[in-house]
């Protein structure tokens, strides 16, 4: 039986989830349809999700269509849970994007699509909610044509959109205006077929139309559009059919090397790890033992795939299939179960968080718990990169907006019982080096108590980059564990620069290198203070380093978040100087109807803010889509974040 791993994203409160339930409904899995808001849907199992109605994090069901058994992963729709959108991107063979049929084309599915579309991922679109009051399938058509794709087909006609009897019916053979349709936009990515059409009409079937129309979806070069209603199932049949007719769905099969990656880690009733794995290749049986990075190992205990529904206890999990693994104890997201997957789709596609924020515990006694819990939470999402900082005492995460803060909060009072606020939320910036800088300690001379010499040279690196170690001495000259010493080390200490910042796309290069051999007593007893050890590299190296950094100079750049806005054409005096003083860059105002347009880029810091004075500003008809852009250089006075370790240049 083959495997299809399907994906369905949209902006919050599109109609995800309930889509979802009427596939697990229209497909046999479930006897009656869960309700978002009555907080009884498949794949909506949090408690807290259930409470807001949105989903938080991704969840996996599955079903049977003909002989292909999907994967239905769920996803969430907010922006402050792009991360969990992230992770899933790196396990599917396709995608379902959801658009309500009111709504349109919003900030997130434009984000999605883009995302979708670069990583080349077959998606098809579903317009959802065609029964609701408002809904208008042609002008959400051309929205979906103009800001998402050129590449788009309509695979039927809507009859009484925006009432209770809302109905899709599919296009089919007879249809001359459907095969005109196909042809413009097969033809376009495709020169046999345009020739051959030109040749001969009749040479070309619809057959064979469709055929091409799944191949250029399995490319991503094409995008179906459906249209329905998740509540009352209409057109759910026939995005059924064109999922088993247009998407890729895998052969599977237990040949060939392991190779899987782990997409999603929860916990068990017994605080248990249990890892989701998408294997690409090969078969984990119960009590395989498998490498899951180079430092870690782990006994698989017991395997559970997802067969009709939820998952059910296995012997084994083979290439193509969704498996949740137990007994792999030092497991982490994004980790690759035996050889790497060769994939597009892993690595990061979304911008990291911009946010950040202190925890506080309301009870101080709660310090320790509230640590731990929140070291739980950034197992399932690594984007939270808790900052410990042990000098005042405090924790921060990083945030991709306010309700992620909210949520964070309500899960750690729920299942945890640690009640916590949060200081205000605060802008993470970060440090390039605008020189070259250079510093040398040497071993057995002041001021160097350390007994290791260590020569670094801090170069500035393309934006992207990264840090980047190399060496530019002999190999032999040093034992290889103090070369490893210095090179993790230099990661650690950049992630707090000159004023605070992480610092990120320089090159480090090791220009000098000494220590002394180990040394003995007579009866050959160790002797410490004549010998080098690692630990001397390890200490020594964050003052050389920075000292090299503060010669180069850094520079603090601010995250900028691109941004689309519109509101009532007769309100544009108003809203220019509210964007100044959240200084924006703007563009030309643009008038589109009885609206104007403004594009431009703005801090991170001021989106919030933004946000928050829209309605008031706009007479609640103002629509803002941001994303973030790039990072910038602050201008005028310097931001700085507090040291969470001793400063290494700080000598006592």
């Amino acid at each position: 039986m083959r495997t299809l791993n399907l994906g369905i994203l949209a902006h919050v409160d599109a109609g995800k989830t309930s889509l979802t339930e009427r596939l697990l409904h229209a497909a046999g899995v479930i006897d009656a349809i869960g309700s978002v808001d009555d907080g009884n849907t498949q794949t909506d199992s949090l408690a807290l999700e259930r409470q807001r109605g949105i989903t938080i994090k991704s969840a996996v069901v599955s079903f049977a269509v003909d002989d292909i058994t999907v994967n239905l992963i769920d996803t969430p729709g907010h922006p402050d849970f792009i991360a969990e959108v992230e992770r899933v991107l790196s396990v599917l063979d396709g995608a379902v994007l959801v658009v309500s049929a009111v709504e349109g084309v919003q900030a997130q599915t434009r984000v999605l699509m883009r995302t979708l579309r670069r990583l080349r991922i077959p998606t098809l679109v579903f317009v959802n909610k065609i029964d609701r009051g408002g809904a208008d399938p042609e002008r959400v058509l051309r929205g979906v044509s103009e800001k998402l794709a050129e590449a788009v087909i309509p695979m039927g006609t809507v009859d009484a959109p925006g009432t209770s009897d809302a109905s899709f019916t599919p296009s089919v053979a007879a249809e001359p205006a459907f095969t005109t349709r196909l042809v413009d936009l097969l033809s376009g990515q495709d020169d046999a077929l345009l020739a051959a059409y030109v040749r001969d009409e009749t040479a070309v079937s619809y057959d064979l139309l469709r055929a091409e129309l799944a191949a250029q979806t399995a490319r991503a070069q094409a995008h179906p559009v459906f249209f329905g209603s998740a509540i009352t199932g209409a057109g759910v049949d026939a995005l059924i059919a064109g999922v088993r007719e247009l998407l890729p769905a895998g052969e599977g099969g237990g040949d060939g090397p392991v190779s899987g990656t782990v997409f999603k880690v929860e916990r068990g009733p017994a605080g248990e790890k249990i890892a989701y794995v998408r294997m690409v290749s090969g078969t984990v049986r119960t009590r395989d033992r498998l490498p899951v990075r180079s430092d870690a190992e782990g006994k698989v205990t017991a395997i559970q795939v997802f067969d009709r529904g939820p998952a059910v206890r296995s012997p084994a999990v083979t290439a193509g299939q969704i498996g949740k693994l137990w007994g792999l104890h030092d497991v982490r997201i994004g980790d690759a179960i035996g050889a790497p997957p060769d994939s597009p789709a892993n690595g990061h596609h979304f911008a990291p968080p911009t946010l950040e924020t202190v925890v506080v515990p309301v009870r101080a006694a709660d310090k320790g718990a509230m640590h731990a819990a929140l070291s739980r939470l950034a197992e399932q999402d690594p984007l939270i990169d808790l900052r410990q900082d042990d000098l005042r005492q405090e924790v921060a995460v990083s945030l991709y907006g306010e309700v992620q803060k909210e949520v964070i909060q309500a899960t750690l009072a729920g299942e945890f019982g640690v009640d916590v606020t949060f200081r205000e939320t605060t802008t993470i910036c970060l440090e390039r080096p605008v020189g070259t800088g250079a510093a040398l300690q040497i071993i057995d001379k002041d001021p160097n108590p350390f007994l290791a010499t260590i020569g670094l040279r801090v170069d500035p690196a393309p934006i992207g980059s990264g840090v980047q170690f190399r060496l530019d001495v002999e190999l032999g000259s040093l034992p290889y564990s103090f070369i490893t010493a210095v090179e993790e080390t230099v990661p650690e200490t950049l992630r707090e620069g000159i004023h605070g910042w992480e610092v990120t796309d320089c090159t480090v290069t090791m220009t000098h290198s000494g220590y002394w051999a180990r040394q003995s007593h007579s009866h050959a007893v160790f002797d410490k203070s004549m010998s080098s050890t690692a630990g001397d590299f390890r200490n020594l190296t964050p003052w050389v380093l920075m000292s090299a950094l503060r010669e180069a100079g850094t520079q603090v750049y601010e995250p900028m978040h691109r941004f689309q806005l519109e509101f009532p054409a007769d309100l544009l005096g108003q809203v220019l100087p509210v964007l100044g003083r959240l200084r924006a860059n703007l563009s030309t105002p643009v008038p589109r109807g009885p609206s104007y347009v403004l594009e431009g880029e703005i801090p991170a810091a001021s989106v919030h803010a933004l946000q928050q004075q829209l309605p008031a500003l706009s007479r609640g008809e103002g629509v803002l889509e941001t994303e973030f852009a790039r990072h910038q250089p602050v201008v005028g006075t310097v931001p700085t974040r507090p040291r969470t370790a001793p400063d290494p240049l700080a000598r006592a």
